[in-house]
């Protein structure tokens, strides 16, 4: 009945409009000239394309200021600009403070200032240029940026000087957040992915007690002992502008050190001035060791389709920091490995074909998770193997994982080395099409190095990886010692000895265990 009503709306208007008039607008009407698609529509405005002279338009600008502080910019075409400032600044810095300093910054950025009286009076002002704001923290960086229209740099540039320099930091504001950091705390113990905290405990387990080894995440003993002095003695060692980089993606170089010089140059901050007076250059100590916590995960995803209780097992291995030659090898590994959940769909695009799903999900049907993480930092490294499977089957889960670990020092086919590099270009050339990640990319890179790889560099280096460099990264990191987490029901784990000894092993399987009583 609808449709038959639909047909006869449209013959209606047919026959209003008379037939001719109805078909000129299709491409079987006269109206339209036989114009090839390889040949310009007549009476059109000329197209100017944009023009690229050599490689001068890709490479990205960096200016040191007088007062140590240095501003990176990359060209991007767009209306809209990424601008920020990243510190070298993270929880690997804590060692000498309360652990969860960090977290309390990520939390109280963008709120009052000097200036401006609240958190809402910042968004406002963003809002006048379409703009948003963000911050993250990790173990070794801080990162505050604002995303907006290039005609609002010199406002963007002046806020971030403000949100960085001259935060408030108010009794009222650091309660909030030690309501928010509860929340997150409680929130993290109730997901059902535990991938952050294992990310947590294997870091602890790889690091024990340093550098990146220290918690990212508030310890809840911590929350109350934190306060206004407390973070601005912090602020006072660490928040240098030699520890600093302006950053932004969209604008003219010129433009933004103008705007730097006029807002970050010669700013007294909000804390006591002077020189730091305690600065933490401890490089990372890998101890390796193990991490557990027992805990009851029948109930974590409760509903109409539960997931079943799970056992939680990472286990890593030291790999190199991102300024050795070495880190693109272990990159391309990494890839190589892949893995993902057992019911990821997708084909060789989602890494259907590397070895975590070839040689674990696709053969054993019980394991509900198999990927591989590499964690790198400026002095430091860490290649992981995460899987999650029944508490019963935990101990053929981790000879699995182990016999995994040993092959990576064996035969590297071409076929599986040149789809890893492939897709690790791809990866590498899809996330630098967002303008936030090259902000992220080029700040990180500057802080670290004072320069910034470009892609095409980048992905020379990754073409040059041949399955030797693999066999050497590999054979080199099974030297080590392992580092373990694991969460859940831990009855079947094995030692953490054995582990180490199936990896020391050539055929990566554990040492036999016998039992008296089952």
């Amino acid at each position: 009945m609808a449709a038959n009503l639909a047909k006869s709306r449209v013959w209606c208007g047919i026959q209003k409009c008379g037939l001719p008039r109805y078909r000129k607008y299709s491409s079987c009407g006269s109206t339209y000239p036989s114009i090839p698609l390889s040949t310009p529509l007549p009476k059109l405005p000329k197209p100017i394309f944009a023009k690229v002279d050599g490689q001068e338009k890709f490479e990205t600008k960096v200016t040191t200021l007088e007062n140590g502080l240095r501003v990176a910019s990359q060209n991007k075409f767009g209306q809209f600009c990424t601008v920020g400032i990243l510190i070298n600044s993270g929880s690997r810095h804590e060692t000498k403070y309360l652990s969860g300093i960090s977290h309390f910054l990520e939390k109280l950025a963008f709120s009052s200032t000097a200036q401006f009286g609240s958190k809402d009076e910042i968004l406002l002002t963003l809002e006048k240029h379409g703009g948003i704001c963000d911050c993250q923290t990790s173990r070794d960086t801080t990162m505050y940026a604002v995303s907006a229209d290039s005609k609002g740099l010199d406002t963007v540039v002046s806020l971030l000087s403000e949100v960085v320099l001259q935060p408030r930091l108010t009794e009222e504001e650091i309660e909030m957040t030690r309501m928010a950091i509860r929340f997150e705390l409680e929130d993290l113990n109730m997901r059902p992915d535990p991938e952050p905290l294992l990310t947590e405990m294997i870091h602890a387990a790889a690091y024990r007690g340093n550098t990146v080894g220290l918690p990212r995440f508030c310890p809840v003993e911590n929350i109350d002992k934190i306060s206004q002095k407390t973070l601005h003695n912090y602020l006072h060692n660490y928040y240098t502008p030699d520890r600093m980089v302006l950053a932004g993606v969209g604008i003219e170089h010129e433009h933004l050190v103008e705007c730097a010089k006029k807002y970050l140059l010669g700013v007294a901050p909000v804390w006591s001035s002077g020189k730091p007076k305690i600065i933490d250059r401890s490089i990372s100590q890998y101890t390796g060791g193990i991490v557990k916590v027992e805990k009851d995960m029948s109930d974590v995803s409760l509903g109409p389709t539960p997931i079943p209780e799970l056992t939680h097992i990472m286990i890593g291995l030291e790999s190199c920091s991102f300024l050795e030659d070495d880190f693109i090898p272990f990159a391309v590994l990494n890839m190589m490995m892949g893995g993902g959940g057992s019911f990821s769909a997708g084909g060789p695009g989602k890494g259907m074909f590397t070895r975590l799903y070839l040689n674990v999900l696709n053969r054993h049907h019980w394991m509900y998770n198999a990927t591989s993480y590499h964690h790198s930092y400026e002095d430091t490294g860490l290649l992981c193997i995460h899987a999650s499977a029944d508490p019963r089957q935990v101990r053929d889960m981790v000879e699995i994982i182990t016999r995994e670990f040993t092959l990576m020092a064996g035969s590297v086919g071409e076929v599986e080395l040149n789809r890893a590099r492939t897709q690790l270009k791809s990866m590498l050339m899809m996330n630098l099409e967002s303008r936030p990640v090259i902000f992220e990319d080029v700040g990180r890179q500057v802080l670290a190095t004072g320069t910034r790889k470009l892609p095409h560099e980048l992905c020379n280096l990754i073409n040059n990886v041949k399955a030797s460099d693999i066999k050497r990264v590999a054979t080199k990191m099974l030297r080590n010692k392992p580092a373990v987490a694991a969460l859940g029901d831990l009855t079947e784990l094995p030692d953490y000895e054995h582990i180490q000894a199936a990896l020391s092993s050539k055929d990566g399987r554990l040492p036999r265990s016998y039992r008296l009583f089952r």
